[in-house]
């Protein structure tokens, strides 16, 4: 029998989730896997709601690819043919051209979309 209750606050929400766990390996179809389908879109629902996670900023981004792929600043500086402008982008004092993030994307396999968000750059003076 289900008893689905909508998720109001912390409390709810952590009770979903222990339900979810003892449901996850519910068959597709069945009384309890449409349970598990219906509280997942729950907290879902709560999760996009009160525990959103904003995507980084263009430079947090790359640097973050950065790590993964195991890429230090002088590979970077190659990349874009200049060691003082791979420094500017990282150092924020310099945004990123559409020409850089093309060629980024392109070398990493990874999508532009991250790279093209408006972002801080350090006023100079």
């Amino acid at each position: 029998m289900m008893n689905i209750r909508p998720i109001r606050n912390e409390t709810d929400y952590a009770a979903a989730l222990r339900r979810i766990d003892t449901l996850i390996d519910s068959d597709y179809g069945t009384v309890e896997g449409d349970e598990l389908d219906i509280l997942s879109t729950l907290v879902d629902a709560y999760e996009q709601k009160h525990h959103a996670i904003s995507a980084p900023d263009p430079v947090a981004f790359i640097e973050s690819v950065m790590e993964f792929l195991e890429i230090d600043q002088t590979e970077f500086a190659k990349l874009l043919g200049s060691r003082s402008r791979a420094s500017e982008i990282l150092n924020r004092r310099r945004p990123l051209t559409l020409s850089q993030i093309r060629r980024i994307t392109s070398a990493w396999n990874i999508p532009a979309d991250p790279l093209i968000r408006e972002y801080h750059v350090a006023q100079a003076g």
